[in-house]
């Protein structure tokens, strides 16, 4: 028989946060080996489990699920995202502007599926959440990746954007708080990047996911709040802030200039009806959700769980000799530096796919999430404090090794800045 090959489609299409490391993680567990996970923002899986009435809510309306609901969602859920939308300061936002979904990520699919032709460009952060440079490319366009700079606290940097616009430019991406980094955007910037948004006629697509997860009583702004012109979606979900990943609920939200955007929200609202509806027993925990008590505030809070272990991640991390890192201000992750003159890492996958097999500790190396130099890595800090320890402390020993087998050890003392 033929082979039957995959879509050409997929050549440029990464994700690693599920891949190669992560098939070779699954084996070693299958010959018995435990492995300290470090790779995805699975809540659950690490002891944080959804507030117990949004499980009710669920429980007790899983009568009502069993057929379709609106393509755009149920109604209740719908008005709970308007309201929180409302108290964001997003202006102008009716029922019809706001899409439920099985998550973020279809959602995000939807939109650029809806948005490009074969050519189009999307600007997109460098690091990125891998998600939407695959989504981007499915969708025929093609992703220019803009530059956030580590030196300043991993922002993005305007006047770098405006280089890489070019007349084929149909969307920006703005990530906040970010996902690898865990940076969180100042107002002046997010106004900057509406400016930047509205001189071109761009769609500013804003991932906030984790807008919620917010460390040291720090602000987040909601960059549709800044413009009532320039037309923004804005992606949210239940996944991370009400620890239900598995529930795969999520919204959309349209604001800015619809009028100008009547083709294309058609074009949204067309492949809502395709799918026929959301996931229904996930939308059911919306409502309760957003209106009830807000328990992140206690995991991040000074003494909460997530607060302590950012703390001991990026205090172990940095200690390891030759490692650097932006402390992150918000979302689950940190995006630590390998001093490239101490670790001459040559490709980076293969790097971390060793880190695995010699340590049983999986992470995601920098390429994975779009950046240039095999320099980087992510750090998931969910597990308790005694896995972070033992993690990162088995992650320091396979560095020291490393740095003896390539005669850099005595490069520590002088190792360059991030």
């Amino acid at each position: 028989m033929k082979p039957i090959h995959k879509s050409s489609k997929l050549e440029n299409v990464l994700y690693d946060i599920r891949g190669p490391i992560m098939d070779a993680a699954r084996k070693m567990e299958e010959q018995g080996h435990r492995i300290i996970k470090l790779n995805i923002g699975n809540l659950a899986t690490f002891g944080f489990s959804p507030p117990e009435e949004i499980m009710e809510d669920m429980i007790r309306n899983l009568p009502n699920s069993a057929g379709y609901s609106d393509s755009k969602g149920i109604f209740g859920a719908r008005k709970a995202v308007m309201h929180y939308t409302q108290s964001q300061g997003i202006q102008g936002v009716t029922l019809d502007d706001i899409f439920l979904g099985n998550g973020a990520s279809e959602l995000i699919a939807m939109a650029t599926n809806a948005l490009l032709d074969e050519g189009d460009e999307v600007l997109l952060p460098s690091p990125d959440y891998p998600l939407w440079t695959a989504a981007t490319v499915l969708s025929g366009g093609t992703p220019v990746h803009y530059r956030c700079d580590e030196a300043n606290g991993w922002m993005p940097d305007p006047e770098d954007i405006r280089r890489r616009i070019t007349p084929a430019t149909r969307a920006i991406v703005v990530i906040n708080p970010n996902n690898p980094t865990g940076a969180l955007y100042s107002d002046d910037l997010l106004r900057e990047i509406v400016s930047i948004a509205r001189e071109h006629e761009l769609v500013i697509m804003a991932d906030e996911v984790y807008d919620k997860v917010l460390f040291d009583d720090v602000r987040h702004t909601a960059i549709g709040s800044l413009s009532r012109d320039v037309l923004t979606l804005t992606f949210n979900s239940l996944s991370k802030s009400y620890r239900s990943c598995g529930y795969r609920a999520g919204w959309m939200v349209i604001s800015g200039d619809r009028k100008a955007a009547a083709d294309y929200i058609e074009g949204l609202t067309m492949l809502s009806n395709m799918r026929l509806c959301p996931n229904v027993p996930g939308q059911w925990a919306v409502q309760t959700a957003l209106g009830g008590h807000q328990s992140i505030n206690e995991l991040v809070g000074p003494n909460g769980r997530l607060r302590r272990q950012r703390d001991l991640a990026y205090e172990l991390i940095t200690a390891i000799p030759g490692v650097s890192c932006v402390k992150p201000q918000a979302a689950l992750y940190m995006f630590p530096r390998l001093d490239p003159e101490i670790y001459p890492i040559e490709d980076d996958r293969q790097f971390f796919l060793e880190v695995l097999q010699r340590t049983r500790v999986m992470l995601v190396q920098g390429s994975g999430f779009n950046w240039p130099e095999p320099d980087h890595f992510r750090i998931v800090f969910l597990p308790h404090e005694d896995d972070l320890r033992e993690a990162i402390g088995r992650l320091a020993e396979f560095l020291e090794q490393y740095r003896r087998k390539h005669g850099t050890d005595h490069l520590v003392g002088g190792s360059t800045a991030a």
